[in-house]
């Protein structure tokens, strides 16, 4: 009878570590090795990077899950949060506010968890390992650059808007496009109309992040196409008339430079403007066929989705990703992959998007 009580005791305790066993490999099978937090659903360009992401992980054996922020600091520390319940090993993270998000990606890394910071820096921390960039810096001057080589005659106005001020990549884009542009406002080329800050710094051709800030402060939209829209009515209902004909137009990105240009396109006393936009958006793409809008910054978020992705799986195989530069996050400098911008107006853009194969010609009315 006690041999027969060991037996079963035996086969009763294999069975509970049979159990142990499946419930472990049950939780490693749940376990995920990419966390991605972006910043919103309610803009074209994060859904479509939704599911480039998932594309560019679909014949690899790691997994991921993909969380959006809607616009909230404090959703996206409880995504992160959720992320690393998840057991992630990296995090690629798309901050809504640059600064508040130091504690999220704070969080990561005390769990040992490699941070990458993903179309926008993460700022004023040292839990920052990698930075997926577009040069921030050629954007703002390829817009610029497109401003001055098409100013005709001297004391054009210029409209300047600038995106959020929580984004860090609204200083560098508008560094940027300030670095092109101030020569050519000392010069006289433009005339500053609606940015009284940039009128008084108009003979520094260098600003220090404080001054930047005070002219974005002025000259903010959000990246909100409302609030782009009323800022440019209410310039425009103050300008005077030699603030207005032909004019030259800083808009942040796309969704602001349509909203800026259906306004300016209102105004009879603007006889013409060249109004600049970024991300190449669809709508946009048709408003520069139908000559509405006049260039828009091509980023290809393709290529960025994979270094960004790349590098994760580097990390992941125990290897160190290759970075192309540093960015200086007011903690460290963090260092980063770099992608390259495209420019795109009336006259390429065949070529850049559609031969690329980046949009389908019939999903656009009046292309050649």
């Amino acid at each position: 009878m006690i041999r027969k009580f060991k037996g079963l005791l035996f086969l009763a305790i294999l069975m509970v570590f049979a159990v142990v066993a499946a419930g472990c490999n049950n939780g490693a099978s749940n376990s995920i090795d990419v966390g991605i937090v972006l910043p919103t659903k309610d803009e074209p360009r994060w859904v479509q990077d939704e599911q480039r992401f998932k594309d560019a992980l679909a014949d690899s054996d790691y997994s991921t899950e993909i969380l959006f922020s809607q616009g909230s600091s404090a959703k996206e520390k409880e995504n992160v949060e959720a992320l690393l319940n998840k057991g992630i090993k990296v995090l690629i993270i798309t901050p809504h506010d640059g600064a508040a998000a130091a504690s999220a990606v704070e969080a990561a890394k005390k769990e040992g968890v490699t941070v990458i910071a993903y179309d926008r820096l993460i700022t004023d921390t040292d839990a920052v390992d990698y930075y997926v960039t577009f040069d921030s810096l050629a954007v703002g001057a390829a817009q610029a650059q497109y401003l001055v080589d098409n100013a005709q005659g001297s004391d054009v106005p210029l409209y300047l808007y600038a995106g959020a001020a929580s984004d860090n990549n609204a200083f560098l884009f508008f560094e940027g496009a300030w670095q092109v542009l101030q020569p050519k406002i000392a010069d006289g080329t433009f005339k500053i109309v609606n940015s009284s800050e940039a009128e008084t710094l108009k003979g520094s051709a260098d600003l220090s992040r404080d001054q930047l800030g005070k002219i974005i402060g002025q000259i903010t939209t959000n990246w909100d196409a409302n609030e782009a829209k009323n800022k440019a009515q209410t310039h425009l209902t103050a300008a005077s008339d030699d603030q207005k004909g032909d004019v030259a137009v800083l808009a942040p990105n796309d969704g602001t430079a349509r909203s800026i240009a259906d306004v300016f396109a209102s105004d009879s006393a603007i006889s013409n403007f060249f109004v600049t936009g970024q991300d190449a958006e669809k709508a946009s793409i048709q408003y520069i066929i139908d000559e509405k809008q006049s260039m828009t910054v091509f980023k290809d978020v393709r290529t960025l989705v994979k270094d960004a992705m790349g590098m994760a799986v580097e990390i992941l195989d125990g290897n160190t990703p290759e970075t192309t530069g540093s960015y200086d996050n007011g903690s460290i400098e963090v260092k980063a992959k770099q992608t390259d911008v495209i420019v795109v107006d009336k006259d390429n853009v065949k070529a850049e998007l559609i031969d690329s194969e980046y949009y389908e010609a019939s999903e656009f009315t009046g292309i050649e």
